[in-house]
């Protein structure tokens, strides 16, 4: 599956040859299809199992000479037999065989199949975020920093906007959308996350344009004298749907939390997951380190939660769980794979989230040392399968799985 390189020319930007979401769509027959996206484009793949017959590997008699099976090899491919031998009999593997292979001589595989069905292009005028499947098996959204949309998955040159947060004037723009996520059994709900730490819950049947129509969850506690820092670490990275469908997870910087729906003033649990960061907040700036951004899970009941960390370490926690602090784990690296090389320097893309606070200069290195955790090996995406309790990671260019 491949998302080639492509060029903007109206923008004269360079949309990277990369994948940044995959999504599973709804099961059709034996076929599989799921949708990914780059920086501007989305596409349909249909994945198929075939089966496929393959020649085996024959162990050719020593006493035949090179010709002789030079011969053998052409009669088998044409499928026309050699004469018979002096005594009228005639070698079985010579016979006519009609363009088959007898079941004898082949191997038969499963090969997986794939095929691009649809591109959704020319939509997003910004770099897509988030993709995410409705309940209903026709339709899904896809959004940037300041537009949702929703296509129907049968039509690939047309799609419905129904969040718009772009000022007349760029220079007041307040807040960017980091996440947005379909409910998963109602097929007019759908939240999205914000960069001031707001989650909105929409319902599409009151609005065309759902931009005021909406519910907000926000924190009432972390109200106090705002700093730089704080906007920083409030910017919500990313946000799931529980499957009871009245939760929502969502991961900031700092902390880790869980909200309910009907609640909207807090959230009814929060979790700290590298607290001991915060006194370095000034110096997680100076290197961009502060930016990065960490995904979130939850197992198909709802009652545990993961995210990821520095040092390459798993956090998982346990709703209404004694301890706290959850579980650590680190992801370790396969023994036998060689560590790859990273920059020492690493600039930071201009991007929207960092417009919004005034930011445009670029990353500098500062001394790692008075940091107590490797900054460079980070655990920022991972998933939880939805029936069983499987967690995978991903560290750089491997991925690891978990029992958890």
């Amino acid at each position: 599956m491949l998302h080639h390189l492509q060029f903007d020319y109206l923008k004269s930007v360079e949309i990277e040859e990369k994948i940044n979401k995959i999504r599973w769509c709804t099961k059709l027959n034996r076929s599989l299809f799921l949708l990914t996206a780059n920086d501007r484009t989305i596409k349909l793949w249909k994945i198929k199992e075939q089966k496929v017959k393959k020649v085996k590997q024959m162990d050719i008699n020593p006493f035949v000479t090179s010709e002789n099976s030079l011969l053998a090899d052409k009669s088998f491919m044409s499928g026309q037999s050699e004469p018979s031998h002096a005594n009228g009999t005639r070698l079985e593997w010579t016979d006519k065989m009609n363009g088959t292979l007898p079941s004898h001589l082949a191997d038969i595989t499963n090969v997986a199949s794939r095929r691009c069905r649809r591109v959704y292009a020319h939509a997003h005028d910004f770099n897509i975020n988030s993709i995410s499947n409705n309940s209903d098996g026709e339709t899904f959204l896809s959004g940037d920093d300041l537009r949702i949309n929703v296509w129907n998955l049968e039509v690939r040159d047309q799609c419905f906007n129904i969040i718009d947060m772009k000022p007349n004037n760029m220079e007041d723009l307040t807040e960017v959308i980091t996440s947005a996520e379909f409910h998963p059994f109602h097929c007019n709900l759908l939240a999205y996350s914000s960069s001031r730490g707001f989650i909105r819950l929409v319902d599409m049947r009151k609005s065309a344009l759902c931009d005021h129509s909406v519910k907000i969850l926000q924190d009432g506690g972390s109200r106090g004298p705002k700093t730089l820092f704080s906007e920083i670490i409030t910017s919500i990275s990313d946000m799931k749907y529980a499957m009871d469908g009245r939760h929502i997870l969502s991961r900031d910087y700092m902390t880790l939390k869980l909200w309910d729906t009907h609640m909207d003033t807090s959230p009814v649990a929060t979790y700290k997951i590298h607290e001991h960061l915060r006194p370095k907040l000034s110096k997680l700036y100076t290197n961009d380190a502060i930016f990065d951004k960490f995904d979130c899970c939850l197992n198909g009941d709802g009652l545990q939660f993961a995210t990821g960390s520095y040092s390459n370490h798993l956090r998982i926690f346990s709703c209404g769980a004694e301890n706290e602090d959850g579980i650590t784990l680190e992801v370790r690296k396969s023994p036998n794979r060689k560590p790859t090389s990273q920059a020492t320097t690493r600039p930071r893309r201009s991007s929207l989230s960092n417009l919004t606070r005034g930011f445009y200069r670029q990353g500098q290195d500062s001394s790692e040392n008075e940091i107590s955790c490797n900054l460079k090996s980070k655990l920022l995406h991972l998933a939880w399968h939805p029936t069983h309790n499987l967690i995978a990671c991903s560290v750089g260019s491997s991925l690891f799985m978990y029992h958890a």
